[in-house]
């Protein structure tokens, strides 16, 4: 993935607010980012440009060589569908369906062979040491064991790039660490991370930290 001189400008009343001014930054396969920065910095904003679920207003931004400002909205939805996954401070489980069903439904969204389904689902829910809460309801499980769920439905459809915005923020130190090891493993074995935190301790988990101040990269590059 590619930044190229990445503007973002929102329009306020008169004026013309800039969240991103002219960011480059580029992010190699199988490297583990961490962006870091104060609130309103420009970090969220970033990371919604590398998932391709925002649009720069002006600059390029390339995944794996292609510039993703001139895709079409179908192509763009089967690239966040296919190479991207996304984890969220707030997990966004489903609460109606277990732990087993959450990880599976982007797999049906995506018409994968159900035999495929649920091969790999139950792999997923292995991976991240939860194969004995594989009924439960997120209700039923602590806020660790949801995002490990989360982790593992991100990674259901076989995406090359992972993004967290937050992954750890509603998580005591304990459970954050949990979280982090299963990050870490997954870097080992190729995955591609984006991670967002305000967490010192949680960024020295990556293997490269940027650093970002008033919509500029200003460290870490």
């Amino acid at each position: 993935m590619e930044l190229k001189d990445v503007w973002k400008i929102y329009r306020m009343g008169e004026f013309d607010v800039p969240a991103l001014a002219g960011i480059n930054l580029t992010v190699k396969a199988r490297e583990f980012v961490a962006i870091t920065g104060p609130s309103g910095c420009g970090k969220s904003t970033m990371l919604n440009m590398i998932g391709c679920l925002d649009m720069p207003t002006r600059g390029k931004v390339l995944l794996e060589g292609k510039d993703i400002t001139e895709f079409k909205s179908d192509e763009l939805a089967r690239v966040r569908g296919k190479k991207i996954g996304f984890i969220f401070q707030t997990f966004n489980l489903y609460p109606t369906l277990t732990a087993l069903e959450n990880i599976r439904l982007p797999m049906r969204i995506h018409e994968i062979p159900e035999k495929e389904v649920e091969e790999t689902s139950i792999k997923l829910l292995d991976m991240v040491g939860l194969s004995e809460r594989a009924n439960h309801f997120p209700s039923q499980l602590s806020g660790g064991q949801q995002q490990r769920v989360a982790v593992a439905r991100a990674l259901s459809t076989g995406p090359s790039i992972l993004l967290a915005d937050e992954p750890t923020g509603n998580l005591d130190t304990k459970s954050g660490g949990e979280v982090m090891d299963v990050f870490k493993q997954l870097n080992s074995e190729g995955l591609t991370i984006v991670m967002i935190t305000h967490d010192q301790k949680i960024a020295g988990s990556a293997g490269r930290v940027v650093r970002m101040l008033d919509g500029k990269i200003v460290g870490g590059t």
